[in-house]
């Protein structure tokens, strides 16, 4: 099959604008086009043509050729009786993120749904990229198969193409072998701050950690393509995945057990959701959503296995990652939403919801990757209770990735059937609780397996609890404005709203920058009134200070934990088998 030949070039980089020419082959009197309007592994609907632009056709001998746009994301062009077309565009790529392009004079981030146009019909045809560096980009590096000359990928279908980013400039490549298999940390940004030798090592560590869950790479070669640009994001394709982060991101701890974090989750995505993955997310249709409700079994699980597998690697200690996991369940346990949406309907829902978030969000939805990375905990507790240690979600990752990975895909039931099947029971109760209802989850048999507790927290002897507003404020343009009201806080009840600007407490005014110190002249249960102007319109609220709420789930060893547990707890964070009664 004749391959589409795209040609892509960056005259003048520092505008924003990469320019393609693309060979189509063409047959009858006229072909469809069309864009992609959303990129797998990012839910949500965003419309990449609107930053295509002067879209022209000839013919081989260089007549101009009639083009017609026909829908938002297609365009009908007639061929002439020619057998091939040469169509020319220009995209302006100026969005900082991993899902979008972003170009400017010292380098360019391409992703394939944003950048190229395809036959409508033709999605499983080869397709061949040809790129021009500007001037002083030495490298292009892409997952993509390399061709025989400089600078040139082929795809064997769409698919590939746009699961393949291709980054230009002069990153720095750290290329390592694992079992035989290239990998490369491809950092652009370092600035002499990244230390890209450390990182590279410790990747290393997360690949080979991430082998022994699996048992074999998928892939022949890995790229990651790290973006030092201070934005945030990572995003999974097939053989190579896109990082934003910070260039000091390897000067302090925290910053930089995030990134491992990042690294580990994306490469865990190379098989669990590039292979294995709910049927409705494949094949494709790259014009509309594909819903699926089970977004947590794929996210959340990989948000657990991204902290677990740097731990395992021996990259974070037993404290940062029950640290880590705390942060999961606090993130859940103080979420209103989660007593108003269902995991399985956040799921669902994502496409309007997960990537829109207002400030009414926390009351009324629960994000998929939190819930299903804390349901992946409890699971996997389950499954180590219910086979006196024999087995682990380690085990029923496998083994669903050699049932449905590939081109099959599993339905919710057959993904429960096998948890269940490696448990030897029923968890009708679990999924219709934690999965498809708003029930509270149930942590005590997690705790009590491995040995945990959540640690108590009290106020330090003679400190007394803090006075709680309970809404989050900004200040701006020297105004102390509310932005976030959740539910059941004292803010709530009070009928304060986002966008009210707090004037005053008690008949005293307050400073923009200065709620927190007067807090302080108060105690919790204490009545106080409170002046806003809402829309320019002066109110007086009654408001019942609470108490700043504590820590109630840090998970912590149980002084009391008996020998049995810590082994457990052991073979857990060690990725073995405890078998124990």
């Amino acid at each position: 099959m004749e391959p589409i030949r795209y040609t892509l070039s960056f005259p003048a980089p520092h505008t924003h604008y990469v320019e393609v020419t693309a060979t189509v082959p063409a047959s009858g009197s006229s072909v469809e086009m069309m864009m992609a309007v959303w990129t797998p592994g990012s839910y949500l609907v965003r419309e990449y043509e609107r930053h295509v632009e002067s879209v022209s056709a000839r013919n081989p001998d260089g007549r101009d050729l009639l083009v017609e746009k026909i829908a938002k994301n297609r365009w009908r062009i007639a061929t002439g009786g020619a057998q091939s077309i040469i169509v020319n565009y220009r995209v302006y790529g100026r969005e900082m993120s991993v899902r979008t392009n972003w170009i400017e004079a010292s380098f360019a981030l391409l992703n394939g749904a944003p950048t190229f146009l395809t036959l409508a019909d033709g999605v499983e045809r080869p397709h061949e990229v040809t790129m021009i560096p500007a001037e002083g980009w030495a490298r292009s590096v892409s997952g993509l198969r390399e061709a025989d000359e400089p600078h040139r990928y082929v795809a064997p279908d769409y698919d590939t193409l746009v699961d393949s980013p291709i980054l230009l400039g002069t990153p720095a490549v750290y290329a390592f072998t694992v079992e035989g298999v290239k990998h490369l940390l491809v950092t652009e940004g370092e600035a002499g701050v990244f230390d890209g030798v450390r990182a590279a090592r410790d990747v290393e560590a997360i690949v080979r950690e991430h082998l022994r869950m699996w048992g074999s790479f998928p892939y022949d070669k890995y790229v990651l393509l790290n973006l030092l640009t201070e934005a945030t994001g990572g995003l999974e394709h097939r053989n190579s995945a896109v990082l934003m982060a910070s260039r000091w991101a390897t000067r302090t701890r925290k910053a930089y057990v995030s990134w491992l974090e990042l690294v580990s989750h994306e490469l865990f995505h190379v098989w669990h959701v590039k292979r294995l993955r709910p049927i409705e997310l494949g094949p494709f249709d790259y014009e509309r959503e594909a819903h699926t409700r089970s977004l947590w079994a794929i996210e959340g699980v990989t948000e657990y296995y991204g902290n677990l597998l740097i731990h395992r690697a021996g990259l974070t200690s037993r404290d940062e990652f029950l640290e880590a996991l705390s942060e999961k369940i606090e993130s859940l346990q103080t979420t209103p939403g989660r007593l108003v949406q269902s995991v399985a309907l956040a799921s669902f829902d994502a496409w309007i919801k997960l990537y829109r978030p207002d400030e009414n969000s926390p009351n009324t939805s629960i994000s998929y990757y939190t819930k299903g990375c804390v349901m992946a905990f409890l699971l996997d507790a389950i499954i180590r209770r219910a086979t006196a240690g024999a087995k682990s979600l380690d085990e029923a990752m496998r083994a669903a990735y050699e049932l449905y990975g590939g081109q099959r895909g599993f339905t919710p039931p057959q993904f429960r059937g096998l948890i269940e099947d490696m448990c030897g029971r029923s968890l009708a109760d679990f999924w219709n609780d934690a999965v498809d209802g708003t029930s509270e989850l149930r942590y005590a048999e997690a705790l009590d397996y491995f040995g945990l507790r959540f640690k108590p927290e009290t106020p330090r002897p003679g400190e007394r609890q803090r006075a709680w507003l309970g809404a989050l404020t900004k200040v701006e343009e020297g105004r102390l404005v509310v932005t976030q009201v959740k539910r059941g806080t004292p803010a709530f009840t009070a009928r304060l709203n986002v966008d009210d600007e707090i004037i005053a407490i008690d008949d005293f005014r307050v400073r923009a920058d200065r709620l927190e110190q007067r807090l302080e002249q108060y105690v919790p249960g204490q009545r106080v009134s409170l002046l806003v102007a809402r829309r320019e319109q002066l109110l007086d609220l009654t408001l019942t200070l609470g108490a700043e709420p504590l820590r109630l789930w840090r998970l912590e060893m149980d002084p009391i934990a008996t020998p049995v547990q810590a082994e457990r707890l052991n073979a857990w964070l060690k990725g073995s088998v405890c078998q124990t009664s």
